[in-house]
This record gives C-alpha cells, structure tokens and sequence, in this order.
C-alpha cells in the first residue's frame, strides 16, 4: 500500500515537473493521473489498490456515525418511557479478531456507541465482556456486533 502511495506522489511531482506549473491544482491533476496509471497497472502492483483501503476506513466511519445516532434514539426511547422496563446485563461476545489493534478498535468502538460499553477482554483475546443497558437477547446483540463492527474491521485490516 505504502509502495503505491510513493508511486502515486511521484506520478503527481512528475506531472508538476513536465508541466512546468509548481502549483495545487497542477499536483493535484497529477495525482488524478496517477490514480488512473495504478488503476490500469493493478495487475502488476503486488498489492491491491490502495484507495480500496481508504473507502473501506471511510464506510467504517459512516458505520460508526449510524449506529451512534440509532443508539443514541434507543436511549432517548428509554430514558423518556414513563417506566423504566430495562434489563441490564454482562455478556461474553467471542471474537475472530487476532491483532491488538482490531481488538482495541472493536472494544472503542462498543464503547463508544451508547447503551454498550466494552468491561473487560479475555487472557487469550478471545472474548471481549460486553455491559449492555437493556438487553433482551445476547445472541442477537452478539450477531448485530459481528456483523456490523468486527465484519467491518476485517474488511479495513484484511
């Protein structure tokens, strides 16, 4: 990835060069230049695109923005209710998730979006222990999180 972005950045000051124009918008037309020549030698670049990366970073993002303001909605639902009906509790989600760094994101993440907050991770990193504010059942909360954040950040990592 990072060999692409040094090829791309040199495309773009080449481009500057040539042009003899040492400005924004002449870097910046190099650059587009210089995504459609790693968009066409794909093939025979050792690694995927780079910009596939990027868009995957920024669809975790708008992930994260959605389930932030749904999450938030469900706890205004909760707190406005005349009676508080809810059923807190502990619960162990298992993870695929290897490397410290999707860990600590996943758990940031949990903790981060309202109602959930991440107490505690497993010796083996296998588990992470989840505090929900009102959960009816786990496997569906366990489900919604493996297929939200942690499907989302082995898309960004993998």
């Amino acid at each position: 990835m990072t060999f692409q972005i040094v090829i791309n950045l040199m495309i773009a000051v080449m481009w500057m060069f040539l042009q003899e124009t040492y400005n924004t918008a002449s870097f910046i037309g190099g650059y587009i230049l210089g995504i459609l020549l790693l968009l066409l030698l794909n093939r025979f670049i050792p690694d995927s695109f780079y910009l596939n990366r990027f868009f995957k970073i920024l669809q975790l993002i708008l992930l994260f923005c959605k389930e932030l303001i749904t999450a938030n909605m469900d706890i205004v639902k909760l707190v406005y209710k005349p009676k508080l009906d809810i059923e807190p509790g502990i619960f162990a989600m298992p993870t695929t998730l290897k490397s410290n760094w999707e860990i600590t994101l996943l758990a940031n993440l949990i903790s981060l979006t309202p109602g959930t907050l991440t107490v505690a991770i497993s010796d083996d990193n296998t588990h992470l222990y989840i505090h929900a504010m009102d959960i009816d059942d786990i496997d569906e909360a366990i489900a919604e999180i493996k297929n939200t954040f942690e499907k989302a950040i082995m898309e960004v990592t993998r």
